[in-house]
């Protein structure tokens, strides 16, 4: 059963602590972000990443277009503009199908 990982800044983790997911990274560097996202990537243990927008948008652009296309692990963004649309867009591009059509 492939896990759900969590990459943010400790704030943002927190709320994952508190629901027990245990695979969380806490990055307070660019350094620590790319080498986070790289790591996640090559894992065939998770699933599904949660990353925070701000980094998201951090990454350098060839790193941020593997994780675009990334089908698993498939990258979440959750905060300012992450959410709903991106979701629905990583799920239209994995299956194919736009699920709320």
């Amino acid at each position: 059963m492939k896990r759900l990982a969590v990459i943010g800044d400790p704030e943002f983790n927190l709320g994952f602590r508190l629901v027990g997911i245990r695979d969380i990274f806490d990055v307070r560097t660019e350094e620590e972000l790319v080498k986070t996202v790289e790591k996640v990537l090559g894992s065939e243990e998770i699933g599904v990443a949660v990353i925070k927008y701000d980094l998201l948008k951090k990454l350098p652009l060839a790193l941020r277009r593997a994780v675009d296309e990334s089908v698993e692990p498939t990258f979440v963004a959750l905060g300012e503009e992450g959410g709903v649309e991106e979701i629905r867009e990583k799920i239209r591009r994995a299956i194919g199908v736009d699920l709320w059509k």
